[in-house]
């Protein structure tokens, strides 16, 4: 049993930065692949970015990428979101999860979650 607690939400104007950060807990970290979703008022959950198990490959959505970065410390246990030019449709909020497959982009394909961190974008 993995568990997962996100934090480094905020409310944050157009153009800035914040970093997300993702604390595991209770199992192997090094032996999941990490992924960051949000989830927005009125809409689905949706893939933002994942990291497989060593971090040698990274994934982004085709909406972040170049604004935002993955990264993962397996010494810490920690999965990192660094967001960057944040823009006001950025605004969601923000779930690290966990998965057994080496990385996914598919919601059901993640077995563990965190509770999640809002993350608020200001024009």
């Amino acid at each position: 049993q993995v568990q997962l607690a996100e934090s480094g939400g905020g409310l944050v104007q157009a153009g800035g930065s914040l970093r997300l950060s993702c604390a595991a807990s209770g199992g192997t970290f090094s032996r999941y692949g990490m992924g960051w979703f949000r989830q927005a008022p009125g809409k689905e959950r949706e893939f933002v970015s994942a990291i497989s198990w060593t971090g040698l490959y990274t994934y982004y959505a085709d909406s972040v990428k170049g604004r935002f970065t993955i990264s993962r410390d397996n010494a810490k246990n920690t999965v990192y979101l660094q967001m960057n030019r944040l823009k006001p449709e950025d605004t969601a909020v923000y779930y690290c999860a966990a998965t057994s497959r080496a990385w996914s982009v598919v919601v059901a394909e993640y077995t563990y979650w965190g509770q999640g961190t809002q993350v608020t974008v200001s024009s």
